[in-house]
């Protein structure tokens, strides 16, 4: 299951992350966001130890969603030692996100 990342715990969590982070920003009023979940929390089990992958909501941390430039949801961006490695927008296939993460 993907982590749920506030505007408190997105530092910790991400930005000082040891592993890379692949960050799903989303909202629930977003249809591909709600495709989307199932495919997150399967990478999520499936890139367990490796890679960690975190939900941001938009609606609940604008300050994130304005910081990152989201403008479009869903979108992820794998974050490596602290900065945006890769960047994904709009409902995709696994692969593709498997792709942006093994870079």
């Amino acid at each position: 299951m993907s982590l749920a990342l506030t505007e408190a715990t997105f530092k910790t969590e991400v930005l000082e992350s040891s592993i890379p982070v692949l960050v799903d920003f989303w909202a629930p009023w977003c249809g591909p966001c709600q495709m989307m979940g199932p495919v997150i929390d399967e990478l999520s089990s499936e890139l367990e130890g490796k890679v960690k992958v975190c939900k941001v909501n938009v609606d609940e941390n604008p300050e994130l969603a304005q910081q990152y430039g989201i403008m479009s949801i869903p979108n992820f961006i794998l974050f490596k030692n602290g900065e945006s490695a890769a960047q994904q927008i709009g409902g995709v296939p696994k692969e593709t996100l498997l792709s942006l993460v093994n870079g």
